[in-house]
């Protein structure tokens, strides 16, 4: 009877020993197999939204100095990244041809004139014999008869328009002189503005040919100090965000390569309707000026442009990928699981890139994208909580509305080594 008692004893003590080891092992394996959730807290802060593209820079406007005349060049004055100004002397052409021709019309011209001043001189001379036989005529019609009146009078009309001839070949030889005198001063190639020699394509000694076509001699880009453009190429989804932004004025930044510590500032000033089409993607040009008072900025620079479209400094901010994070169903409550009950959200918007809802439906669809759901932790279990957004950026969304405060952890996704410690 008495071993009866010591085994029952025994094995009263080691069920509670069982017991009592029991509780804690469940816990720690229940802990153990617990998700260790990578967590991010709403926050209190700027969310600027931007788009961003690619562009070049480019002076607001490059003169082509060409020649009208043909010839050798004699002396260059102008020099690359010189500073001229207007009427400025850029080069010279050899004026000997255009000189000898001035020459030529100038005697040309003189010869004119002499013949102007001889057939006033016949002219006058024909007057005064008509007017003779005319007093003749009257004291006697028998000292001259009318054939002869006619013949006075008919030469001094043809010696009138041979005098009207006359000064015409003399304006024409006037026309042929300064023709001249102005290829004679063609051959000096001046700046027709102020500003700086941004490209020279002659060589000293080098012979123009103008005949068939005006050679460029230099780019001269004026007012570089003072304003230069950048031509952006921006995607057709975003011009009408672009354009909001050049109602506004809201500002341009943007920086370049050889100054990368640089950041530029500019203003939207066109938004030009001459699309272009590459492998089915539409691009509209898009202006940006700038200032450039210390010529960092030089045509064909490549500059990575940000277009502000809305600038919020004091709002409550979700993380991200707190919106981007969709739990297994084992991990949500009960009550929350038919959320992710084929992830509705996402087939609808599938099913609108596919092509399979009208146009009423996906817009119906993208007004509805700023109500979605995040994940708090809810005990054992994880919680959704609606939340309404608004503007985004890189990092983070604006919560208009929903049942969070700054500091609240959200569930952006799981811990790959559990020894990492809670943030």
């Amino acid at each position: 009877m008495k071993t009866s008692v010591k085994i029952l004893l025994i094995l009263l003590a080691l069920a509670g020993l069982a017991a009592a080891v029991y509780q804690p092992a469940a816990r720690y394996w229940k802990q153990r197999s617990r998700p260790n959730w990578r967590l991010a807290k709403v926050s209190r802060g700027q969310i600027m939204s931007v788009v961003n593209s690619t562009g070049t820079v480019k002076p607001v406007l490059s003169v082509s100095v060409g020649s009208f005349v043909s010839g050798p060049i004699l002396e260059l004055y102008a020099k690359f990244n010189q500073e001229v100004k207007k009427d400025q002397l850029l080069a010279k052409i050899d004026p000997w041809i255009y000189e000898s021709a001035e020459a030529r019309e100038q005697a040309a011209l003189a010869t004119r004139v002499a013949d102007v001043e001889r057939a006033k001189a016949q002219l006058q001379q024909a007057i005064n014999d008509e007017r003779r036989s005319q007093s003749l005529h009257k004291e006697d019609p028998a000292f001259i008869s009318q054939a002869e009146m006619d013949k006075f009078k008919f030469n001094r009309m043809a010696l009138e328009a041979q005098v009207r001839l006359a000064d015409a070949s003399v304006k024409q030889a006037q026309a042929s002189l300064d023709n001249s005198k102005a290829n004679v001063a063609y051959t000096d190639i001046r700046s027709p503005v102020d500003g700086i020699v941004i490209d020279r394509k002659i060589d000293p000694g080098q012979t123009l040919a103008a005949q068939f076509q005006t050679p460029e001699l230099f780019v001269v880009a004026p007012n570089m100090r003072e304003k230069m453009h950048v031509h952006a190429s921006v995607d057709e989804a975003d011009i009408g965000l672009i354009a909001q932004a050049k109602r506004r004025g809201l500002p341009v930044t943007f920086t370049v390569d050889a100054y990368p510590d640089d950041l530029f500032r500019g203003a939207i000033e066109e938004i030009r309707m001459s699309s272009t089409t590459t492998q089915s993607v539409v691009t509209y040009p898009v202006i940006v000026a700038t200032s450039n008072s210390d010529l960092k900025l030089m045509p064909g620079m490549t500059a990575s442009i940000s277009f502000q479209i809305e600038d919020r400094p004091n709002v409550l901010r979700i993380p991200n990928a707190a919106l981007r994070f969709y739990p297994l169903a084992n991990h949500v409550r009960q009550a929350d699981r038919k959320l992710l009950e084929g992830v509705p959200e996402a087939d609808e918007e599938e099913s609108s890139e596919a092509g399979g809802l009208s146009a009423r439906q996906r817009a119906e669809l993208r007004r509805k994208r700023d109500r979605r759901h995040v994940w708090v932790v809810d005990g054992d279990y994880l919680r959704a909580v609606p939340v309404v957004t608004g503007l985004s950026d890189n990092q983070h969304t604006e919560l208009k509305s929903g049942q969070l405060k700054a500091g609240d952890p959200l569930v952006t996704g799981i811990r790959q080594d559990d020894r990492l410690a809670f943030q």
